[in-house]
């Protein structure tokens, strides 16, 4: 799987969608719980969890762009309240990209990725519900519920370039067949920082959803 730089008018965009008044927004993330840790390696669980998404055909870039602008529109106002006007949504973190598959996403994925574009995220506040988010106003963002789910992780710092990124998930899938996990869908590119934090304390993660494991 090729990863692109990404960079450009996204990255400026979450850096105005992260500061208010000049004050840092509290950045909410989603709840997990770590079964393994190991060094820059984790297992982590999931709960359910309802995301905002939509599909950019292209490149990398080009998801991370116009899919980011298309999304955060959503999150700041582009939408409808089912009772009427419209409404802000919190900003979360991470953001993922991930390749898109030609069949609608689930999780877990079983299909293998289609080179038709990259599919970008951002994972809805814990206090929303499918019946109380706001319904988006673009025809190319949608709300989908994600069940419970376990995750193979490999944290990183530094910019997320293509060779970085391609070294990464090559290290996360031999990990992965180490440990005997059996992965069942495809990796994702999570980023949680604005584009002015320096490069050495950037959080960057790819993760890779792996079949539950087995209890004893």
């Amino acid at each position: 799987m090729r990863w692109n730089r990404s960079r450009g008018l996204s990255l400026a965009l979450l850096a105005c969608l992260l500061c208010i008044g000049g004050r840092a927004m509290a950045i909410e993330e989603p709840a997990f719980k770590v079964d393994v840790h190991d060094g820059d390696f984790e297992v982590r669980t999931y709960g359910p969890r309802i995301v905002a998404e939509t599909v950019v055909p292209g490149s990398l870039n080009e998801a991370s762009n116009a899919g980011f602008r298309r999304v955060a529109g959503y999150i700041f106002g582009r939408n409808r309240l089912r009772e009427g006007g419209s409404a802000s949504i919190a900003m979360t973190a991470p953001v993922t990209v991930s390749q898109s598959t030609k069949i609608e996403m689930t999780a877990p994925v079983t299909t293998k990725p289609e080179n038709d574009g990259y599919r970008l995220q951002f994972v809805m506040p814990a206090q929303y519900t499918m019946d109380t988010l706001p319904i988006p106003l673009d025809p190319t963002v949608h709300l989908s519920e994600r069940p419970a789910a376990t995750f193979a992780v490999i944290r990183f710092s530094g910019f997320c370039g293509e060779s970085k990124v391609a070294q990464r998930t090559a290290a996360l899938q031999a990990w992965i067949r180490q440990h005997r996990y059996t992965p069942i869908g495809i990796a994702e590119l999570a980023r949680y920082d604005p584009p002015w934090q320096l490069p050495f304390w950037r959080r960057n993660e790819i993760l890779i959803p792996i079949a539950p494991p087995a209890t004893k």
